[in-house]
């Protein structure tokens, strides 16, 4: 069979009512599974910070700074992840860093020394974990999808926060009642679940299949496999670095690290908890933070595809910054009417920034658009490692977490004033009319 018969044969696949499902919405399918069964690492840091600090006498801030190396690594990693992609295929990629998080995380239980959880968890882990960051659901999207791009950047970014929602109640819960090594051996077992869903039903490119991506209207060869993996990340940070709209992009992006991974969702539980809030109550108010975020990434994505993303980055900022700098007012012993407005307003904006600035990274660099967003992913997660480590120290010195929920706000307000001056990318000149009619 012909490569054109082949393609003709399998370009679509038939549900039993007749209607066609392209292969590309399966393969986004398998994706949402993985990152949504990796997700159960990123639920677990703010759990384990009192928990430690009771175990070990480790400090908040000790803590802290190993929950830092994990969050500056899983940036770190992405760009390089990307290349890797591009030159041993996404499924050996995405499988050996599932494995990595597994031994990573259950080595955590027979830890006895600081120096052990850097390693463990911050080491193992942030370098797993950053193969398997939204680079991953990039990647997917640029190879997978010529249409429906922001769509699928929405969905994909909402499988984090809906792997959140599974496992965040389950995890405090374990915390809470039988210790956190159960918890850690959990997030170990999660990983290795989905390692067998990656290697079986991931594919790497439409053309192993005989398709042309959704939407496109010719076949697209799969490219050749590009050596030198390491070489090709930084070659494209420094031609990326050369451009005005990438440091705006990793400037506000490095914002948007800070004000979620690094404080929400590492501080919350312990702030919270400081106030007199149960453990589980704060736990289940970041899981529903998951629910919301669901909806707002996805209806992000489909703005995207509509709007101006940087209007839309701009107004996502300016929000943010505003609900941040009324959280300290709101957090008492019980769960009232206006902290669930915050939970609900704050989940629409959780991550809703990630398809407009992927949008943004495609605009400015074109192929090299997900190793960019890597490297911009990069600097999402040193803001991150930044306010984690800050945060930790500031509750060490000040007994409160108020001035970190502050200068936060304000550096969102920031944000939103950087998205507003990125360049367009200038567009394609029209021939002229002489031209245009000849």
């Amino acid at each position: 069979m012909t490569q054109t018969s082949e393609a003709a044969a399998v370009e679509e696949t038939r549900s039993p009512g007749g209607f066609r499902i392209h292969r590309a919405w399966f393969v986004a399918a398998v994706t949402f599974v993985t990152i949504i069964g990796a997700a159960a690492f990123r639920s677990l840091p703010g759990l384990l910070i009192d928990p430690l600090h009771q175990d070990f006498g480790w400090s908040r801030g000790t803590i802290g700074a190993a929950v830092s190396v994990n969050l500056a690594l899983y940036g770190l990693t992405a760009p390089f992840a990307a290349a890797l992609m591009d030159r041993f295929g996404i499924r050996r990629v995405v499988a050996v860093a599932l494995t990595v998080i597994a031994v990573g995380s259950g080595l955590t239980v027979w830890m006895t020394a600081a120096w052990q959880l850097m390693l463990y968890w911050g080491l193992l882990v942030g370098l797993g974990s950053g193969s398997m960051a939204l680079a991953f659901a990039a990647t997917v999207t640029n190879r997978w999808f010529t249409e429906r791009r922001g769509l699928v950047t929405g969905i994909l970014t909402a499988a984090s926060a809906s792997g959140q929602l599974i496992f965040l109640p389950l995890l405090s819960w374990m915390v809470e009642k039988h210790d956190w090594r159960p918890a850690a051996i959990t997030v170990a077992l999660a990983a290795l679940a989905v390692v067998p869903f990656v290697w079986l039903l991931l594919r790497d490119h439409p053309a192993d299949v005989g398709l042309k991506p959704y939407g496109a209207t010719e076949f697209v060869p799969k490219p050749e496999p590009v050596p030198g993996a390491a070489r090709r990340a930084v070659t494209v940070l420094f031609k990326a670095a050369r451009t005005g709209p990438f440091w705006l992009l990793a400037g506000t992006f490095a914002i948007c690290g800070a004000s979620t991974n690094g404080l929400v969702q590492t501080h919350f539980v312990p702030a919270a908890h400081d106030h007199g809030m149960p453990v589980t109550a704060a736990a289940s108010l970041l899981a529903v933070i998951g629910v919301f975020d669901v909806v707002g990434t996805i209806a992000s994505g489909w703005f995207t595809d509509r709007f101006e993303p940087r209007r839309l980055l701009a107004v996502y900022y300016a929000l943010r910054g505003i609900s941040l700098l009324f959280l300290p007012m709101l957090l008492a012993p019980s769960v009232h009417p206006p902290m669930l407005f915050f939970i609900v307003f704050y989940g629409l904006d959780w991550v809703a920034t990630v398809p407009p600035t992927v949008a943004l990274c495609r605009e400015q660099y074109g192929e090299d658009s997900a190793i960019v967003f890597g490297w911009v992913l990069a600097s999402h997660q040193v803001g991150a490692a930044l306010i984690a480590f800050l945060g930790g120290v500031a509750r060490d010195v000040f007994g409160t977490y108020d001035m970190v929920w502050y200068a936060s706000g304000a550096l969102c307000a920031a944000a939103a004033l950087m998205a507003l001056v990125i360049r367009r990318r200038p567009a394609v000149p029209a021939p002229a009319p002489g031209l245009a009619t000849a």
